[in-house]
Formats: C-alpha cells, structure tokens, sequence
C-alpha cells in the first residue's frame, strides 16, 4: 500500500495499491475493447461529455483545489490556475472538435477527374504520462483533446499526485464518460512507466528531458508516435525601456508561481544595465514581501516543494552557486519552520558557468539575475542553451518588444507576461523547441495530434495510363503541359 503524504505537513492523506503489470495490460484491453464504440460515437456526443466535464469541475472547483493544496503543497492561486486551464481548454476542443475533425475534400492531382478526400482516423489507446506538478491539469487537460478525437486514454499520474487522478476520473464519469474509455494505473514511473509504454498507441508525456531520451527511445523501438513537453531553463528579457515596478511584478510571478515547479517559469533574467539597479530594488521589495504558508484556503503566495528529493535539489544548486561566488539577493534558506519543504523564493546574482545553476534546470524558486548592455547580448545569452520552451521579453515598446521576441528560440514567447498568456492563448500552439520536447499542446496542432491522417483518392475519368492510340511520348506532353497549365492558372 502506497501513502500520499501532504507536502504542507508531511501527514498521510490517502493509500492505493501500485498497479502491476497484469492490471496494467487488463487495462489496455479493456480500453481496446471499449474503442471501436467511443471511436463510432459522434464528434457531437463527445463534445458534450466534456463540456459537463467542464460544468463539473466549475461547480465543484474548492472541493479540487482543496485537494490539489493538500496533495501538491501548492498556494491556491497556483491551485486556481489549473482549474482555469481545464475550463478553458474543454470549452477550447469540445467548440474546435467537429471543425477540426470534419472530412474535407482537397483538389486532387487533375481538378475533375480526380477527387481527394482526407479523414482523421484516431489512433487506438493514448497513453498520458502526467508529472506532479500540474496534476489537474496535465491529466484532464491532455486527455480531453485524445477523448475528442475518438482514442480511448489511459493515464499514468505521478505517485505523489495519483489522488487528483483519481478525482479528474470520477468526474469523468460522472459526465457521462463510459467506464473504459478513461482509466488510470498507478505506481513509480520508472516500474509502470515502462509497461505503459509498451501498451499503447501513442504516448503524450510531460516531465524532464532525462526521462523523455527513455521514454522517445521506447517509443521508438515500438514505431509509435509520441508528444512530450520537457524541461527548461527559461529565460525572461527586461529592456531598457520597461517599466522597473511592472517588470518586477511580472517577474515575482513568471519566477515563483507554484514554488517556481513549473516548466514554463522563469529561471534567468537579462535585465538591461541601464534599469538594473531600479529594477532589481523592486524585484528584491517584491520577492521578500511574499507570503509563505500552509493553510487551505487563500492567504499565501507561495507553497511548499513537492518533496525532500526536490527540496535537496534546490538547496544543492543554491549552495553550488554561492560556493562559487554568486550573491543571494533574497531568499536562499529552507524553511522547515513552516513545512518540511519549503524554500524561500531566491534571487541569485553572479552566476557564472561554472554553476550548476547557469546551466541546469533547477525547478524550484530560485531565479538568477544578468546585466547585458543591449537587446542583441540579451537574445545572444537567453539563446545559449540547449533548451527552448518559454520566454519573455518585457518592455514599454511592443513592437520593439515583439521584434526581439522573435529572435528567441523558444516554442513560446510572452511579451510583457511570464507565462500566462501564452499557456492561456490555447486557440496558438504550445511545446518546445530544441531539448524541451517533441509535439505541440494546444491550437489545432494539440488535438490534431492524437489522429492518424486518411487520404482517400478517387480517379474519376481517364487515367495515368496512356490512352488507346496514344504513343506514351504524345500522353508525357499532355500531362506535362496540364500541369504547367495548371500553374498559369494559379492551381497547386
């Protein structure tokens, strides 16, 4: 029997037993069992399963973020954010869903005489892996859009936030969403993970990159598709000519929220040296005048780490750097006082490369500060890594702000926000580029993605062959000059 322990207090909360591998390919065949019928159901019917989803978990909304506090360690307003993102995303493809998957016809290879037809064929079984940090959301939110398009979905939660699981299946259900077309199965990753893996027909994961070699190498063994959002090291770009209090209030919230366990928050900050000294005043007021608590319910700012093993990771790259010569600005301290895991949100000056927090994730709430002298220094540094998930760049100049954007190598890029409007902007695609992952959340990518794309041709008339009583010479003429026709007329 497996505990769930409250990272507030350290007290157990819940039990389940871990799943082996005999239940875990039960599971899968009963979701193969159930697919044909969900794949047969019309885009309609599925759309309103999820919009009472989306009723659901609107009226029961402090019942979850009660749980997502307690079992995830998490302030509330951090908790608020992933009942948000689950509103919006199943209002989001339930109303794209008949859109998006509706046949469509295409011109074929000669206009009349052939006709093409393209489908979106769901894929069977998705598996979605789903780390601790958004347990709520990166549950429900993934397997709404595999639902939509007709694959039944089996979900492997995190052992330390399998509860909210457990709670996104029931409301599930309580929608009216057939028994196993949904399922959970629990344990460590790395026991069950595999075995997940090996079962199903497409993977969508979220967690770090480490982990996501292994799991695209075993879904590459397979010749199976897989989307996955890894780790990375974000950076955030004050130009010279932001505003230093609103730049400090968007960067408490792009570095800190949810303890800063939040793949899209920010890690690094270029500040332009000619606003540093203000800027970094204000950042420093800001930070130190957090709230760090415990209770359930509003009054905090920031919550606690989801564990000692992440506890330890955090301390080690703050003692790392400050051994080496960087400065803490703010923070820098466990707090055992107030939770077994908490660490105070930190701002770091000086980090050089010869931390590991220059360099290396560190996925906690500590942040680095970076003079540069200019727009080009600042894309320069924020581009020197091997990751490219998020990014902003802050500034009173949009236009200039949003040139500079696009310079970024990142999947997204915010301007004048964190992370918020982007991850909340879910009609654009979100997902990384370089070692911050495969695939795209969101936008038509993000549930165009669980299909397999059909095309059905149609030769109407004639054919490829040469017609009786013309020499193959005479018909490679025709076809040559119907194609080149076809381009003076303005046809693909």
């Amino acid at each position: 029997m497996r505990q769930v322990r409250a990272p507030f207090t350290g007290e157990v909360i819940g039990a389940f037993d871990d799943d082996d591998r005999r239940t875990v390919v039960e599971a899968f065949d009963r979701a193969r069992a159930a697919h044909a019928a969900w794949a047969a159901t019309s885009v309609d019917a599925r759309a309103s399963i999820i919009l009472r989803f989306h009723d659901i978990v609107a009226q029961r909304r402090n019942e979850v973020l009660d749980l997502l506090q307690r079992e995830a360690g998490k302030a509330r307003r951090d908790a608020l954010e992933e009942v948000l993102d689950v509103l919006i995303a199943a209002r989001h493809y339930a109303r794209d869903a008949r859109r998006l998957l509706a046949d469509r016809r295409v011109r074929g290879a000669i206009p009349l005489v052939v006709g093409a037809e393209v489908r979106h064929i769901p894929w069977g079984v998705v598996a979605v892996i789903a780390p601790w940090n958004y347990p709520l959301t990166l549950t429900a939110s993934d397997a709404i859009p595999a639902l939509l398009a007709g694959n039944c979905v089996v979900v492997k939660p995190d052992e330390h936030t399998s509860l909210t699981a457990l709670w996104v299946l029931e409301r599930f259900r309580e929608a009216g969403l057939p028994r196993d077309v949904l399922q959970t199965v629990l344990g460590p990753g790395d026991v069950v993970g595999p075995w997940v893996i090996n079962e199903a027909d497409y993977v969508m994961f979220t967690g770090s990159t480490r982990v996501g070699r292994i799991v695209a190498t075993a879904c590459g063994e397979r010749l199976i598709p897989c989307s996955m959002e890894l780790g990375g090291k974000n950076a955030m770009i004050i130009r010279a000519d932001a505003d230093p209090e609103r730049a400090a209030e968007i960067a408490v919230r792009a570095s800190f929220a949810n303890a800063g366990q939040l793949c899209i928050s920010m890690e690094r900050i270029y500040v332009n040296r000619t606003i540093e000294a203000t800027f970094t005043a204000a950042f420093v007021r800001r930070t130190l005048a957090l709230r760090l608590g415990t209770q359930i319910g509003w009054g905090s700012d920031v919550g606690s780490l989801i564990s000692g093993r992440q506890l330890a990771r955090v301390q080690s790259h703050v003692d790392d750097a400050v051994s080496k010569g960087a400065t803490s600005l703010a923070g820098g301290r466990p707090r055992p006082d107030i939770g077994p895991y908490f660490f105070e949100p930190t701002i770091l000056a000086g980090v050089t490369e010869a931390m590991v927090a220059c360099d290396e994730e560190t996925f906690g709430p500590v942040v680095a500060i970076h003079s540069v002298g200019s727009d080009e220094e600042a894309v320069r540094r924020a581009n020197a890594t091997e990751y490219g998930l998020n990014a902003s760049v802050v500034g009173r100049d949009r236009r200039a702000a949003r040139r500079v954007a696009r310079e970024l190598r990142a999947g997204t890029v915010n301007v004048n926000e964190g992370y918020a409007a982007a991850w909340g902007s879910v009609r654009a695609p979100m997902g990384g580029m370089g070692q911050s992952g495969l695939g795209r959340r969101h936008g038509d990518e993000g549930l165009l993605k669980y299909t397999q794309s059909q095309s059905i041709v149609t030769q109407r008339a004639l054919g490829f062959g040469s017609p009786e009583g013309l020499t193959d010479e005479r018909w490679g003429s025709a076809l040559v000059f119907a194609v080149t026709a076809m381009k003076r007329l303005g046809l693909k």
